[in-house]
């Protein structure tokens, strides 16, 4: 059975219905790798070395029947398991998050509305819009269509675009064949739409597509590790390496020195699981995953990781005006006809001699438009000319002529019902609408010099004309219509409230913003100086800049700030400039053209709202409200990560160096030993979620955006962050080395020395982590900061060592003595003092890192 496709009336699918089959036949989307189940992560927890040493650990003490020191390792065991089975649920439910946000999105009408969904929510029978750059999510049928090219490379290997057809009738069985050849009614899920537009009808979502078919998984790119990375690895390696030959050589020694060589292995694992580097790569991971989703809670979605670390690099930002800057919301607010301006009021009629501009604007556009301009002209006809015949709704569409490359205007040819038998209306750039119209020099000069007057009052403008045609046969191009000029309309895009203070909080960090856009430069000038842009008398246009050579943009590019009349294929050769002048360079992009330009950035930024799919996936950022004022938080945020990060990465370096001291110690001197496995464990339930949590939930510092932006080439850990660690490391070591000595010269015992050396150790680390935080404020501050997890880690680290000290069952399995006040006197002081002395040199210490 036939039926006619009304693409005026189609209302597709309701909600319900969509409901219902997505219920019924599942997400449109490929299988993906499955979850991990309980016992496969409880399987990886149990691989970690630092559980591996505790167990090793515990049954050399069943060997030696100390059972009580064997089962509290095996209590460590299982609050590590905890805690680590806490923190990868906690990373996956993040990245679960993000992958949901990152959904390619899709344009449906159902309930007879447009709306955008998440590609995977697309259901058999959904009505798709299809568009140029969209990634068309869904097999289908194609129901109407114009000047639609898709390219299907990904499935065929064809790199040529394919021409589609619309079916002559909407046969409801009709299901698609094999991709590739031209003028098929067909469109494939993956491929892309490189022109025109159209409507289709889905017939196959999720693995019944033909890209599920072939089986391949898509989205799966192996990227090449970041500098943080590599970094991360080398440290590691080196860590293990030290730690290796360090632990061979003290198990050698004891065994040689004491004759106890069982003793001798677990002072050796002691050593082993203070060296030991586990915290490094959880540090990294959670670090970036998290901050990943602190950015999409900021509108930013991340698609590459390696983009998070790049962000407080970025030394320009390259954005584009429209939508960015501005609000994207097209108000016309003059016009331009027979050589009069005229100031819409919204509240008054226009006269008459305006009308007809306004008439041939609407009929040059969609009657069902999505364009926000074309939407802006829609509006206004109906208010101005609500009786007027100028509507037209009576007349048929009979063909479009297109946009190209070489002319900028489109034209829409409708069947009337009088003598004229057709008649064209043609809108689009200025320029090429005077071209259109095939006017002598003096002519063009006199309405260039209006288009110039308009532009430099931040105007957006669209020429409009008129043409009538007799023939049956439409010709081939617009330039054999005889086209009349009716004027111009001119449109203004409200600069977003928050831009001005966000290129102001660019220019204190030291970043500064180019604007790039298609408009006149009059009009960028306008916006510019709106902003606060600086140096907005310099601009270069399209034009100049395909005249120039790389080294002569390159100087210029140094000075000027704003680039009018740019068409998206130069984009790339700004980047190009800028990154030729040593410039870490960020770049906006939403269109087809802009993937180029978004992959050479080192930080490429889609629009999540107006962007198409293959700008989204040339990008390492998606913006998914297109404000500037998100990019300017994005680095912010950056930057704050990569410091907190910095911070984590020093604070792991230097409370090992005490950890390790102790274990070392005893034995070059042959006194007693310190710290046994079950100590290093409770340590490392303090070191963990401190450095993975605490310092990750640390709010920027106040002068974050008060700084230049960071060398990409400067390395996370360098030799002034390693001084820093090795003076506080060996500062706390010196700090708990004097308390044990001091005790034993007191003529304490082992167990009492060790309680004596443990606690101040505990409190030392406490305020390690406090003094690490930020060295832009005071203790008091950081301690009273909005910061829960640093509140919960002290808390938790003081009723444990409170616990382990006055609950005699665990001071006994401790092998720990009671503490009495002038102890915890000296604990606190000798602790709190090893740390604090050191912020006396906060304004040296402050410039090493």
């Amino acid at each position: 059975m036939e039926t006619t496709f009304d693409p005026e009336n189609i209302t597709g699918l309701s909600e319900e219905e969509a409901a219902e089959i997505l219920k019924t036949e599942g997400y449109n989307e490929l299988p993906s790798q499955k979850k991990q189940s309980l016992f496969s992560i409880l399987l990886n927890v149990l691989k970690e070395p630092m559980l591996l040493l505790l167990l090793v650990a515990g049954l050399i003490y069943l060997f030696l029947g100390e059972v009580k020191d064997a089962l509290i390792l095996l209590v460590f065991v299982f609050v590590v398991v905890g805690i680590t089975f806490n923190q990868e649920r906690k990373t996956e439910r993040a990245l679960e998050a993000l992958k949901n946000l990152s959904s390619p999105r899709a344009l449906v009408i159902r309930g007879g509305e447009q709306k955008r969904i998440p590609g995977r929510d697309v259901v058999k029978g959904d009505i798709l819009i299809l568009r140029e750059g969209d990634r068309i999510p869904a097999d289908g049928v194609v129901l109407s269509c114009t000047n639609l090219l898709v390219d299907e490379s990904l499935l065929t290997g064809e790199s040529l675009a394919v021409r589609k057809s619309e079916t002559p009738g909407l046969i409801q069985s009709l299901l698609p064949g094999q991709p590739g050849g031209d003028d098929l009614p067909f469109v494939y899920s993956g491929t892309l739409v490189i022109q025109g537009h159209g409507t289709s009808r889905v017939s196959s979502t999720g693995i019944q597509t033909e890209m599920g078919k072939i089986g391949k998984a898509l989205g799966t790119i192996a990227e090449e590790d970041s500098l943080l990375k590599k970094e991360t690895a080398l440290i590691i390696k080196n860590f293990a390496i030290f730690g290796g030959i360090l632990c061979i050589l003290v198990v050698v020694v004891y065994g040689l020195t004491r004759g106890d060589w069982l003793h001798g292995l677990l002072a050796g694992l002691s050593l082993s699981m203070a060296l030991l580097p586990e915290e490094f790569t959880v540090v990294l991971l959670v670090f970036l995953s998290m901050g990943a989703w602190r950015l999409s809670k900021r509108n930013v979605l991340v698609r590459r990781m390696p983009a998070i670390e790049t962000l407080g690099s970025s030394t320009v930002l390259c954005v584009d005006k429209t939508g960015t800057l501005t609000q994207n919301k097209m108000i016309l607010s003059s016009l331009y006809a027979g050589n009069e301006n005229c100031e819409i009021d919204k509240n008054k009629c226009l006269s008459e001699k305006f009308h007809e501009l306004l008439e041939f604007g609407y009929l040059a556009s969609l009657q069902d438009p999505f364009d926000p301009l074309e939407k802006e002209i829609k509006k206004s006809t109906e208010k101005f000319l609500p009786d007027h015949e100028g509507i037209h709704s009576e007349w048929k569409l009979s063909r479009e002529y297109p946009l190209s490359k070489d002319l900028l205007a489109l034209s829409n040819v409708w069947e009337s019902n009088d003598s004229r038998k057709y008649v064209i209306a043609a809108k689009g750039a200025p320029e090429a609408i005077i071209d259109l119209c095939h006017l002598n020099e003096a002519e063009k000069d006199k309405l260039l010099s209006h288009v110039q007057e308009m532009a430099n009052r931040g105007l957006r403008l669209l020429g409009v004309a008129k043409a009538s045609f007799l023939d049956d046969s439409l010709p081939e191009k617009q330039h054999d219509f005889e086209f009349e000029f009716i004027g111009l309309l001119g449109f203004v895009d409200p600069v977003r409230p928050s831009v001005a203070q966000s290129v102001k909080e660019c220019y204190t960090a030291g970043i500064r913003v180019i604007m790039i856009t298609g408009d006149y430069p009059g009009t960028a000038q306008h916006i510019a100086r709106q902003i606060g842009l600086k140096d907005s008398d310099k601009y270069i246009t399209g034009p100049d800049l395909a005249s120039m050579e790389q080294t002569e943009l390159a100087e210029k590019i140094k000075t000027t700030n704003i680039f009018a009349r740019v068409v998206p294929e130069q984009k790339l050769a700004i980047v190009n400039a800028l990154k030729l002048n040593g410039e870490v360079v960020a770049m906006t992009g939403d269109g087809v053209n802009d993937a180029t330009a978004l992959k050479s950035a080192h930080i490429g930024i889609a629009m999540g709202e107006r962007g198409t799919d293959v700008a989204r996936e040339s990008a390492a950022i998606v913006l998914l409200n297109d404000d500037f004022f998100s990019i300017v938080a994005a680095v912010r945020l950056g930057r704050r990560i990569f410091d907190n990060l910095k911070k984590a990465i020093s604070y792991i370096f230097s409370v090992h160096m005490p950890i390790a001291g102790l274990a070392v110690f005893p034995i070059l001197f042959n006194l007693p030993l310190v710290l046994l496995p079950a100590h290093i464990a409770f340590l490392e339930l303090i070191i963990d979620p401190a450095c993975s949590t605490v310092f990750e939930a640390e709010p920027e510092e106040k002068n974050i955006m008060n700084r230049p932006p960071r060398n990409l080439q400067e390395r996370m850990f360098g030799r002034k962050s390693l001084a820093l660690s090795l003076v506080q490391g060996t500062s706390m070591l010196a700090g708990v080395i004097v308390v044990f000595l001091y005790a034993l010269y007191m003529g304490k015992g082992e167990v009492d020395a060790r309680t004596l050396t443990f606690a101040t150790l505990v409190i030392s680390n406490l305020t390690l982590i406090v003094a690490n935080l930020s060295w832009s404020q005071s203790l008091i501050k950081t301690l009273c900061s909005n910061n829960k997890a640093l509140r919960y880690v002290l808390v938790g680290a003081l009723s444990g060592l409170l616990l382990v000290l006055y609950v005699p069952a665990l001071r006994s399995l401790f092998r720990f003595s009671l503490l009495h006040g002038d102890d915890l006197l000296i604990v606190f002081i000798v602790g709190t003092l090893s740390i604090v002395w050191l912020r006396l040199l906060k304004s040296q210490i402050r410039n090493s890192i």
